[in-house]
């Protein structure tokens, strides 16, 4: 399996027959705009999209991406029933607790510490909970993506019940964890063999980088990625 990231919390996992894109957010992605990586390139041959939740900096591109690759979008019920309502035909729903089978991967919906919601005539509308996603590959390593998210002490049954051993982990503080909490949620509820840390740097309000999370983390094997370029795990 490979590993993608595109700045942000925008993350493809391609795996053995499938390529699936998480949080597809290209415009407005300062970390994405700098890399020299187009938007066709990111998303050529991506097979699925999934959504750990509506806010703009993580489901931005999502219609355009589904229209473009005729991708199905994968998202709790509200929001897959609100892009539906924009337009798309393809959208396969879940929700808290659920999984999605599909070929090659299953995807699960698990609890974050977060809101959803996208700005209508400057009114936030309420589009369901905030997520993570379980993506448990048939050739590959179990990955899951914090989405945005506070520490929580449930964290210890998403370990249990899932085993990942790959972390996507929200940094930048303000609106997610910051360093020293991400970093204690790793260690505390989780024993992963690498974790990539994300949503950092796009925004002024955000930690512009890794490395006070790197430092936390005690040499624990912690992966910042470039932009575009993958990663075997």
């Amino acid at each position: 399996m490979q590993i993608t990231w595109f700045g942000h919390s925008c993350f493809r996992l391609d795996t053995f027959k499938s390529s699936l894109l998480i949080d597809p957010f290209f415009n407005g992605n300062s970390t994405f705009e700098d890399s020299g990586v187009t938007v066709r390139q990111a998303t050529k041959g991506v097979t699925h999209v999934a959504l750990t939740h509506g806010h703009f900096d993580h489901s931005g591109d999502a219609v355009a991406v589904c229209k473009e690759t005729d991708a199905p979008l994968i998202a709790v019920f509200e929001l897959a029933m609100h892009f539906g309502a924009q337009g798309l035909e393809k959208v396969d729903p879940g929700n808290t607790g659920g999984t999605l089978h599909h070929e090659d991967f299953d995807i699960s919906f698990v609890p974050a510490w977060h809101s959803s919601s996208v700005l209508v005539d400057g009114n936030p509308i309420y589009l369901g909970a905030a997520c993570g996603v379980v993506v448990q590959p048939k050739d590959g390593k179990t990955v899951y993506h914090m989405g945005d998210t506070a520490i929580f002490s449930d964290m210890a049954l998403i370990h249990e019940l899932y085993q990942p051993q790959i972390g996507f982990v929200p940094i930048g503080d303000r609106f997610t964890m910051g360093a020293r909490t991400a970093a204690l949620a790793c260690k505390r509820y989780f024993q992963f063999e690498a974790v990539m840390p994300c949503h950092y740097g796009t925004f002024p309000q955000l930690d512009q980088t890794a490395d006070k999370f790197v430092a936390e983390m005690k040499g624990r094997k912690v992966v910042v990625p470039k932009v575009g370029v993958a990663f075997e795990a």
